[in-house]
């Protein structure tokens, strides 16, 4: 691979409601070391895809460098989509389950090797109703609780652990879904269920344990349990997927799901409203990103 010489750093400067400057200068010193042209761009939520598809075309970077959580990777593997690009991910969100998944160290100086230089892998996106998701989206508890949290004024995981209480104590009837894939049709009451890409959620739980990001396949995880103390440990972060009259795992390229009434929907950590009809499909090596 020739050496490098032009990147983009795109920073979402209000992702997870921490301060980015020691990632970013960490960046910037790290490119000037390595002789690289480092160009910064700052997201504001108002026409960001646009303005970076226009920084590519302009730069022709060999690689992007995102500073954010998973929604703002989201937006900028759809911003590059079809473009030969690598993405680099430089975890600074309320939700960074994409670098739990890639194995991504804690280590800033580290992360920085692996997303200027890593290794590449070419990643499967799904698409629910017409909306990517890169590596976890629900229907149930867990995007309540996502609801709950962004519609709260405290951030970071003591708002995180408030609304998970919150959440269970309020709890939502169990839903009636059916789920139609591989040819065959399952029915159930359930809590949450699951459309799986990856292994973890941003808390380290996994909740897919057979999850792979480029097989193809993505996983429906139906989480069948009713019990309010198991469900959280669950969603906030310590699940035993032993008990499998709780969970049953479908692998498949498409699948529809139908509840009996509107059930809370989120993508990747970002709350997407109330859903009764779920058409999902399998893209298979949508994104280039550096992996350890």
């Amino acid at each position: 691979m020739d050496a490098l010489k032009k990147c983009l750093l795109i920073v979402n400067p209000i992702a997870g409601g921490n301060d980015k400057a020691e990632i970013v200068n960490a960046s910037l010193e790290y490119a000037a070391g390595e002789g690289i042209k480092l160009i910064e761009f700052e997201t504001t939520g108002k026409e960001d895809e646009s303005a970076i598809r226009s920084l590519y075309k302009e730069h022709k970077p060999e690689r992007i460098l995102v500073v954010g959580g998973d929604g703002t990777i989201k937006m900028v593997a759809e911003a590059v989509e079809n473009l030969n690009v690598i993405i680099g991910v430089l975890p600074a969100g309320s939700a960074n389950g994409l670098s739990v998944d890639l194995e991504l160290p804690s280590d800033i100086q580290e992360t920085l090797r692996i997303a200027f230089h890593g290794n590449v892998m070419e990643m499967d996106m799904v698409c629910i109703n017409g909306k990517k998701s890169l590596h976890l989206s629900d229907i149930g508890v867990n995007a309540e609780l996502i609801r709950n949290y962004e519609g709260s004024n405290i951030r970071g995981k003591l708002g995180y652990a408030l609304q998970a209480i919150n959440t269970l104590t309020g709890l939502e009837p169990p839903f009636h879904a059916k789920i139609q894939a591989n040819g065959k049709t399952i029915e159930t009451e359930a809590r949450m269920v699951v459309i799986a890409n990856t292994q973890r959620y941003g808390t380290g739980v996994t909740i897919n344990p057979v999850g792979k990001m480029d097989d193809g396949k993505f996983e429906i995880v139906i989480l069948k349990s009713m019990d309010v103390f198991l469900i959280g440990k669950i969603i906030t972060g310590n699940i035993p997927l032993d008990s499998e009259e709780d969970v049953e795992i479908i692998s498949t390229e498409e699948a529809l799901i139908t509840t009996n009434v509107p059930v809370c929907f989120q993508i990747d950590g970002e709350y997407c409203g109330e859903e009764e009809r779920l058409e999902i499909k399998m893209l298979h090596r949508q994104m280039k990103v550096a992996v350890p």
